[in-house]
This record gives structure tokens, sequence and C-alpha cells, in this order.
């Protein structure tokens, strides 16, 4: 493997390789969702909110993310670039907020990429008992920083793999669950349930509260999918693969995750859905299938591998973007011959490291915070989505642009990208109710006006190294 590193040229987008397909853009999102959100902690959601609120908590989040997403798509599509939302973000809301939101997404997916090597450890300890969980972790953080430094294309048929086992894995789930609901596979355990968690406590048993205290679990559950906008500047046909990897993908997430609910809500009572064991565990041994344990052991791993791989994939483009925007140095922006980031990359798998120890370290303080801003930032990010698209959609109005000339286009505008400020907005309302995620406003929000300060001071650094990158390009091609 090369590794010669290019020095990045004017066009930020020029070096990067075009090499994802639309199958590749469809299941980074696809697989960038369906993880741990799915397979462990909707159970926790079935059991705060009850079973119908579950439902609707998950429906709402499918139209959230359907809103964000065509705002994403507008924007992506006329401006394919590799910082996407952090781009648009610093064009039309500002560069501070532009800086904010990389940071914050950087941080949502270091922190993420931690968790995700520490959680494979322990599941690989369930079939070797006698290993220590920190080498299974060093195996795994290996091969996800190989599939990320190799090439893009490499990258883009791992995380294809990993993730199509993951939909499979969803479509059986549903397959199994809705025919023992509708009978068609007798099972002892389950008979005369029907629909009947559903109102064995009342519609709504523990009020209408739990239903927007419990988004922002289910808004992080759908994160992932704005990877879209990312991998839109390494697509190979942007104008076609982005518009078709946004409807594919919103609509299988759709299915896939309120049918997941719907089978879980249905099939399992909701004082026993909880975060002691996966949800899909329970359903799979109560409908008698061999070895459920093992299975889902399996199919989880490849979650969470997959979550690491496009997590570190998404991290190292938004340093990659910060760089490029005079907000690093320089170096973080030059890419490997095969076009991939690799300082960027190195630094984003430190920044996971760290996590992890803080993990181990400093559970209660330094890792906490972290968690909380992680789990706050998937929010404002998607709400900077929308703002932008307002903003863009003004902007190009203004300069004469005729809105059916865009290639891809919000309709329903401006109604669309409000209901996804407006559902984003609920979500952080609701966990303001909940003493266990208040944590993430009291963390997050000084965060967000820390990275507003910093970008402040550190101006006149970046117009520095702007104007020197300027020079050295501009006597290179003299």
């Amino acid at each position: 493997m090369s590794t010669h590193i290019e020095d990045h040229q004017s066009d930020p987008n020029s070096r990067f390789k075009k090499e994802m397909q639309t199958r590749h853009i469809v299941m980074l999102a696809l697989g960038g969702v369906i993880g741990t959100g799915l397979f462990l902690t909707s159970g926790y959601t079935v059991n705060q909110a009850g079973p119908l609120g579950a439902v609707i908590a998950y429906i709402i989040g499918a139209v959230m993310v359907y809103l964000v997403m065509v705002c994403l798509g507008e924007l992506a599509v006329q401006m394919p670039e590799t910082g996407s939302f952090s781009s648009y973000a610093t064009r039309y809301l500002g560069p501070g907020t532009g800086y904010t939101v990389a940071w914050l997404y950087w941080l949502t997916w270091a922190v993420a990429i931690g968790s995700e090597f520490t959680a494979a450890g322990i599941l690989m300890v369930r079939w070797f008992p006698d290993t220590p969980v920190w080498i299974w972790s060093a195996l795994f953080a290996i091969a996800v920083f190989l599939s990320n430094v190799v090439s893009v294309r490499w990258f883009a048929e791992t995380e294809f793999w990993l993730s199509l086992i993951k939909v499979l894995t969803v479509i059986t789930f549903i397959a199994i669950g809705g025919a023992a609901i509708f009978g068609l596979i007798q099972v002892q355990s389950l008979q005369g349930a029907g629909l009947s968690n559903f109102t064995r406590e009342g519609l709504f048993p523990t009020g209408f509260l739990p239903i927007a205290m419990t988004l922002l679990a289910v808004s992080f559950a759908f994160s992932g999918t704005e990877l879209i906008g990312i991998a839109a500047g390494e697509a190979q046909d942007p104008q076609t693969s982005v518009p078709k990897a946004i409807r594919t993908t919103v609509v299988r997430l759709a299915l896939f995750f309120v049918g997941t609910i719907f089978v879980l809500a249905t099939l399992l009572p909701r004082e026993q859905a909880g975060l002691v064991e996966s949800p899909f565990v329970m359903v799979f041994e109560l409908i008698g299938i061999p070895y459920s344990a093992d299975i889902m052991n399996f199919v989880i791993l490849t979650a969470l591998i997959s979550a690491a791989n496009s997590g570190l994939y998404a991290a190292s483009r938004m340093l990659w973007t910060l760089s490029d925007q005079g907000h690093m140095p320089k170096r973080y922006a030059r890419l490997s011959s095969r076009g991939a980031p690799v300082n960027a990359i190195v630094l984003s798998m430190a920044g996971a490291v760290a996590s992890l120890l803080s993990s181990v370290f400093a559970p209660d303080t330094v890792y906490l915070a972290l968690v909380s801003i992680s789990g706050l930032a998937v929010v404002v990010v998607w709400m900077s989505i929308a703002a932008s698209q307002i903003a863009f959609r003004r902007q190009y109005v203004a300069n004469g642009g005729r809105v059916e000339d865009l290639h891809f286009r919000v309709r329903g505008y401006p109604w669309v990208p409000i209901g996804a400020l407006l559902c984003c907005l609920l979500a952080c309302v609701g966990i303001a109710f909940d003493p266990e995620q208040r944590v993430a406003l009291y963390f997050g929000l000084p965060f967000i006006a820390w990275c507003y300060f910093v970008y402040w001071i550190t101006r006149n650094k970046r117009a520095e190294r702007l104007a020197l990158a300027a020079a050295v390009h501009s006597s290179g091609t003299a």
C-alpha cells in the first residue's frame, strides 16, 4: 500500500476517488443506522413509552429523518462535497456554525467508535471466555483502520457486506415475528398474545410525555442516514445516486424500524422489554429458534464493526473539512495516492481510543460528558441541515435561480424544513423532562458555546493558514 501523501489542491474534491456506487451509498446509510440503537436499545423505548407510544415515537422519528434527508438531498445533489452539512452550514449559516457542526459530528463518531470496539470485545468473550477484552477490541480497531486507509472502494465494499448481514437479519426478524403474530407459526408461549400488549395496561400506560422523552433515543437510533451527504463527494454520479439513495434508504428505514418496533411491542410485554438483553434475542427465544443468542451475538458484532467502520469514515471526512477550511493544520487535508485522508483517519482513531480509555478511567466524569454531548449532537446537526436548506433556497432564488432547474428539490418548501426543525426541537424539549437524559443539555449546550468561542479567538490564525495555502498554491502553479 502506498503511503505517499499528496498536497491538497484548490479543488477540494479533485483528489478524492469517485468510486462509490448507488448500492454502496445506500448500504453505507443503512449500515450507519441499523446498529445497537435498533438491536439493543429499542427495548428501552418500548419499556418507557409503552407499546403504542414506542410505535408512535418511531413513526415520528421516521418522519423526522425523511424531512431532514430531503433537505440534505437538495443540498448534496446541487453541491456534492465531502464536507457536506458542515460545508453547507459554513456557507449559508456562517463559518462559526459550520465549525461547530463539524466538531459536534466528529465527536459523536469518535465516542461511538470507542464504545463499539469495547462492546465488540465483550461480545467475543462470550465465545472465548479466557481471552481479555482488549485483545479483541484492538484487533477490530486494526481491521476498521485498514478498511478506511486502503481506499474508499475497499471501505465501501466492506461496509456493503457488513450492512447486508444486518438488513437480512431485520427482514428475517420482521417476517418471523409477523408470522407469529398472525398465527402462521404456532408458538405455545405466545398463544393468546395477539395485540393485547397494546391494550393490557391501556393505550398509553406511561402517559404521553415519555413519547417525547424517548425521541432523543429514537433520533440516535436513526442517526447515520446523513452519511449519504458525506459520501456524495466521493460518488461516481451524485446527481443520480444521491436522490436514489435517499429515497431508497428512507423508505427502507421506515419499514425496518417501525416494523421491528411493532413486532417487539406486540410480542414482548412492556415490563420485559428493557436493556438487560437484546429484545431480538428474547423474541427469537420465545418463538423457539435454536441458538438465538449466538445468532444475534454474531449479528450485533457485525453491527458494531459496521458502525465503527462507517463512523471512522465520517469522522475523518469532518477533520478533512476542518483542515480544508483552515481550522486545522494543512496536513489533515492531504490525501494518499489512493485518495484516503490518512492523517485525518489516524487522528480520528486516536480520538476514538481516547474516548475508550475515558470510559475505563473516568466513566462518571469525562466519558459521561462525551456521551451526553454526542447524544445531543445528532439532533443539532440535523437542525443545521434543515436551516441550511432554507438559507440555500432563499439565496438560490434571490440570485435568479429557478426552483424547477434543481436536480433534486424539496417539495413542500418551506414547510418541510420547518417541520424538520420542529421535530428536532421537540426531541430537545423532551429530554429536558427526563432526569436521566437531561445531562445531555448540561454538557451539550456549553460545548456548543465553547466551539463558537474557540472559532472566534482562532479566526486570525485560520486566515493566516488560508493565505499561506493560497500563496503556496499560486507559486506552485506560476
